[in-house]
């Protein structure tokens, strides 16, 4: 193993909650071993990422209630591309090469995972991203 993935590897959180079983999917296997720890590892960025993007669109998430902005939330991951892919890009850049190997293998599927666990993720910091709102 190169000195960069075992670096890359060190700096992810251990997430105890979700226990790897023999009988789990390859794909719920590289969820829970390598998607949910980075994704815990670059939440701070996430937010900063979706923070931006919403002052990008005129900060219209910040006047909604907490129901609209979390289906704001889902839509915007779900309609914007970019948005999407630059998500799927902050956690892809952190795989090892044996990782990153294994991705392609079924990076459909991942991404769709990927995805999930991020919307999951801003719609758990709603309130932090409500008083993240820029002064006016």
């Amino acid at each position: 193993m190169s000195s960069r993935d075992s670096y890359l590897k060190s700096l992810r959180p251990d997430i105890l909650t979700k226990t790897i079983k023999t009988e789990m999917s390859s794909e719920e296997y590289f969820q829970n071993k390598v998607l949910r720890p980075i994704i815990k590892f670059q939440n701070e960025l996430l937010i900063a990422v979706f923070l931006q993007f919403c002052t990008k669109y005129k900060n219209v998430f910040f006047d909604l209630s907490t129901e609209k902005k979390i289906l704001y939330i889902e839509s915007s991951i779900t309609k914007d591309s970019k948005l999407r892919s630059s998500f799927r890009d902050l956690i892809i850049g952190l795989f090892s090469v044996e990782e990153y190997s294994e991705y392609l293998k079924n990076a459909s599927a991942l991404n769709k995972r990927m995805t999930g666990i991020i919307k999951e993720r801003l719609i758990s910091h709603v309130q932090l991203l409500s008083e993240s709102a820029p002064t006016k």
